[in-house]
């Protein structure tokens, strides 16, 4: 859809003189962009965090690319010539391309969201949108394997969650969660390494597609860190500031 926009009110001016956003390895996109303008920001500001970027600028041309090459993301605007984001998407799926697909548009009622992720993609950003937040959910959709399997257990350090048990250990020692804790911790061990945004958590961990202008967020990551950290052991949950939150043992 075309847009009009700067490297303002995308964000990718806070990229300047901050450096790359968190240590994930390369991504290669496709983005399927109609306004040039906005592709081109996009295409540098991610090229510029060292990801692998290809741009189509029509839906049927973006198809095609999309099921002739191997790609780790999509990047599809809802409102494209040729063919609509949403119907891309789901030829994509019924040809079983599980390639993950970010839609990255201007239709920001809770109704596109639904229907942007019923088509079958795995995330959605509206524009316009802060840079650190487009960088901090292509890391998180471009190292998911394109057939997950399901763990049962996940591990980072010496912190342990076990699934189906619903419990979590830390150096063996059992550590008791409230369920939203639990759901909290879950997402940020799945993303271990990564860094993830509040707008993220607030997404997957509370279903709010809207910002509640509460600490809520804040709140719960100082509870979990007092729990999980224990006997001066070191800290696991960091924040980086200005991005959001990761997991992970320090070196």
């Amino acid at each position: 859809m075309r847009l009009r926009l700067n490297w303002q009110n995308i964000g990718i001016f806070q990229l300047r003189g901050g450096g790359r956003i968190g240590d994930a390895r390369p991504v290669k996109i496709l983005l399927i962009e109609d306004d040039r303008e906005a592709a081109g920001y996009v295409a540098q500001g991610l090229a510029q965090e060292g990801h692998n970027l290809s741009v189509s600028h029509d839906g049927r041309d973006g198809l095609f690319r999309a099921t002739g090459e191997s790609w780790d993301l999509l990047i599809v605007d809802r409102m494209l010539p040729g063919l609509d984001g949403l119907a891309l998407v789901r030829t994509l799926r019924a040809a079983t391309v599980k390639t993950p697909v970010l839609f990255l548009t201007t239709l920001g009622g809770v109704g596109d969201r639904v229907g942007g992720l019923n088509a079958g993609g795995d995330d959605y950003l509206v524009k316009p949108f802060a840079f650190a937040e487009l960088v901090a959910r292509v890391n998180a959709l471009g190292r998911r394997p394109h057939s997950m399997v399901t763990e049962t257990v996940l591990r980072t350090a010496d912190l342990e969650m076990d699934l189906l048990a619903r419990t979590v250990r830390r150096a063996g020692a059992q550590v008791q969660l409230q369920p939203r804790e639990f759901r909290l911790l879950e997402y940020l061990m799945r993303h271990a390494g990564e860094v993830v945004t509040r707008t993220m958590l607030l997404e997957s961990v509370w279903d709010f597609h809207f910002d509640p202008r509460t600490n809520i967020v804040e709140t719960h990551i100082s509870r979990l860190r007092s729990k999980i950290h224990r006997d001066n052991g070191p800290e696991l949950i960091h924040t980086v500031r200005g991005a959001g939150y990761t997991l992970h043992a320090a070196a």
